[in-house]
């Protein structure tokens, strides 16, 4: 038997996926960034199309658009989502020395898609760090935010300081 509101625990205690039988279909919408923190000459190469395993660039994003669809696999009592739209767009920032990773994720559904977004950027991240690794092992994964989100009962939010 389920605890009233929406919880992962039922009256007994036990972990439940929340039950969203109840909530209203809506269009949703979720944007997350995170940076991947290189060191200079790994910037360079990358720039450069130096990286023998080939373009970071182009793998992450595929990556994070597949690990937005494995969410559920990935994060225990997560939904499954039909997503209607997975963006993933992986830049150079020189300045912060870093690639910066933005995805955004849509459906029409009772349920929103944070953390579909939080883990497009996660698994991107993870794939640059994977495939420049060999000549930057100090690279750091950070800043992996929410900055976006809309639709559902809560309304619209957007990050403060969305970087």
């Amino acid at each position: 038997m389920a605890a009233s509101g929406l919880t992962h625990f039922d009256s007994d205690g036990n972990a439940v996926m929340v039950d969203v039988s109840a909530k209203e279909q809506t269009a949703r919408s979720a944007t997350a960034r995170g940076l991947v923190r290189v060191a200079p000459e790994t910037f360079a190469a990358i720039r450069d199309g130096q990286i023998k395993k080939g373009d970071p660039l182009s793998v992450a994003q595929l990556a994070g658009i597949m690990g937005a669809k494995r969410t559920p696999d990935l994060i225990p009592l997560c939904h499954p989502l039909s997503l209607s739209s997975v963006k993933v767009f992986l830049s150079l920032d020189e300045g912060e020395c870093a690639v910066a990773i933005e995805a955004t994720v849509k459906l029409t559904g009772q349920t929103g898609v944070e953390m579909e977004a939080l883990t497009a950027v996660s698994v991107a991240a993870l794939t640059v760090y994977d495939m420049v690794k060999a000549i930057d092992k100090g690279m750091r994964i950070t800043d992996i935010h929410l900055v976006h989100k809309s639709g559902g009962k809560s309304g619209e939010y957007r990050a403060e300081s969305a970087s």
